[in-house]
């Protein structure tokens, strides 16, 4: 008698699970149930079909029921909802009958989730923007055509990306986020950059802010009350927060689960219940760096995860091992990558470990165009392997938190990166790819004792009127056209050594170039030169203009001996 598996879900995880059953049992029968009419689709392309830079509803079919059916020799039952499961009987119950399975994969995904907002329930002109069947209301509704003043609930992946793609045909858009900046999985300097840029395009942000009611209209929303009591204006209302595993079917007869629903699996994406597999944003994934069970919904995992579950179904005996949060999102012209742990996530879990903060260009001055990345690396003081990463840039981004996200899986230390023999040419990289500078900056500061401070430390010595010596080695030119930190002395780097005598060498001295290497470089000779206490501003100026510091217009008519009389007094 032939084996029969039975799938609930299609998306990514489902197709994924089926196909890789049948590739490991050309036997088995494998039947895939589907509530919608649509077996699998690309929700991740959804933004950028809102704006046109996907120009046709059907390149998001990623796969077409036919291709199941006649390739895979699977029974795909479309429009066919799974209303109850039997575990003990091994029997799956649907809207139109009873089947038993011999083993079963659970791919039901993830259903949106609604904030309660006062009024809402009343109000036509609103989507989620999640599913294929959001899109289709989203164009029927006619927002790209009439629909002006568009909000946006929640600045994570999605809410950004809709924020971006409506806002290139001409909306007036507005996003409200709960957390304290956009894109909160990052540390808050990288969201503070990326908010810059939505603001810079026109893109109205409200952080720390909740939507508490809707004002409607012959059933149409008009407007909004945020928490704090202001209004917005609103034609159309999206709502981008994330999603609740579907998974009541299965935790309703005793599944193990997280506290958000998704489904325990182990690393053959089996439950806690005989014979049933799961994958996808109804299923938790291993956390490689914590050891926990965690959640990551992402199309990464669910087709890995699919893939796991189907091969093991079938008879196979595969594994998925885990992840650690990699993500990368588009920012308009920018790009925001990250991987592992963060400052965040890393003092929760109370692990001893420090960063490096620093800029690098991506690719050589003397190329073209050249641009730079804003890059942080945090790494255990305990053996120096690296823990994180977080990159934001308009160029090579993506190669870079790549790299990184491997590294975190090798378990790489820091002196391990300048070892790395990385791809160069003047299109791609520097001859010292950002990567290796990063080794080089976090050995150069353990083994020279010259530490890195960051934007926020500096601030708050400045601000608490803290008495330091900060030192400014660019060039004149530099100063005239960038400005300057308060209260720095400009003394450019090729003319340190023969001004030493002015400096005093007993005071905490913090030093800044452009991007970090002639500030390093300027630690280096101020500390074989007697001065003790020496900070380096990590990614220089350009670091603290991006993370929003103050500065200064630079006086020329000033020398740079009065700047120091006056600093000093």
């Amino acid at each position: 008698m032939k084996k029969r598996i039975i799938v609930i879900g299609g998306l990514s995880a489902g197709p994924s699970a089926a196909a890789k059953a049948r590739r490991t049992d050309e036997n088995a029968e494998i039947v895939l149930f589907e509530k919608t009419r649509f077996v699998s689709y690309a929700t991740c392309g959804i933004p950028y079909a809102l704006s046109g830079v996907i120009n046709d509803r059907e390149k998001l079919m990623i796969v077409e029921p036919d291709l199941l059916r006649n390739r895979f020799n699977i029974d795909v039952r479309l429009e066919e909802e799974v209303i109850e499961i039997v575990p003990e009987n091994h029997e799956v119950i649907t809207s139109k009958g009873s089947y038993r399975y011999d083993k079963l994969i659970f791919a039901a995904g993830a259903s949106s989730f609604v904030p309660p907002i006062v009024g809402l329930d009343a109000a036509q002109n609103w989507s989620n923007v999640r599913s294929i069947e959001d899109y289709d209301k989203i164009i029927r509704d006619g927002v790209l055509e009439d629909k002006k003043n568009i909000v946006v609930l929640g600045a994570g992946l999605i809410g950004v990306e809709v924020a971006e793609n409506l806002n290139k045909v001409g909306k007036n858009v507005s996003v409200i986020e709960m957390a304290n900046s956009v894109l909160s999985v990052w540390d808050k300097k990288f969201g503070n950059m990326s908010q810059t840029v939505l603001e810079e395009k026109g893109v109205t942000v409200f952080t720390n802010a909740t939507l508490k009611s809707v004002k409607i209209v012959n059933d149409k929303i008009v407007g909004g009350v945020l928490g704090d009591g202001q209004e917005v204006h609103i034609d159309y209302l999206l709502t981008g927060i994330g999603g609740r595993p579907n998974t009541g079917l299965l935790t309703s007869k005793g599944a193990s689960a997280l506290g958000n629903g998704a489904l325990i699996v182990n690393e053959r994406m089996e439950t806690s219940l005989p014979d049933i597999y799961a994958a996808g944003d109804c299923a938790s994934i291993k956390n490689i760096q914590t050891g926990e069970q965690d959640y990551f919904p992402m199309g990464t995992h669910s087709n890995k995860g699919g893939r796991t579950a189907g091969a093991n179904a079938a008879g196979g005996s595969e594994t998925f091992k885990g992840a650690y949060k990699t993500a990368i999102v588009k920012v308009f012209d920018y790009t925001l990558g990250r991987t592992g742990h963060n400052a965040t996530s890393l003092t929760k879990l109370n692990v001893d470990y420090s960063s490096i903060f620093f800029v690098a260009p991506a690719t050589p001055g003397f190329y073209p165009d050249q641009t730079d990345l804003y890059i942080e690396v945090w790494y255990s003081n305990t053996n120096k392997t690296i823990l994180g990463a977080e990159i934001f840039g308009l160029n090579g981004v993506d190669k870079r938190i790549d790299v990184f996200s491997t590294a975190i899986y090798a378990k790489l230390t820091l002196e391990d990166l300048p070892n790395l023999d990385l791809a160069y040419a003047p299109p791609f990289s520097t001859a010292k790819d950002p990567v290796v500078v990063a080794g080089f900056i976090g050995n150069n500061s353990n083994e020279t004792g010259i530490s890195n401070i960051s934007v926020q430390k500096l601030e708050k010595m400045i601000g608490d009127g803290t008495y330091i010596q900060l030192i400014d080695v660019r060039n004149e030119i530099e100063l005239e056209k960038e400005g300057v930190i308060e209260g720095a002395i400009n003394v450019p780097l090729e003319k340190l050594r023969n001004r030493l005598a002015s400096l005093d060498a007993s005071l905490p001295t913090v030093v800044y170039c452009a991007r970090g290497l002639r500030g390093y470089v300027a630690s280096t000779i101020l500390n074989n030169n007697g001065f003790g206490e020496l900070l380096n501003l990590g990614g220089g100026f350009k670091g603290w203009l991006a993370q929003g510091g103050k500065v200064d217009v630079y006086n020329q008519n000033e020398s740079w001996e009065e700047v120091l009389v006056e600093t000093e007094s």
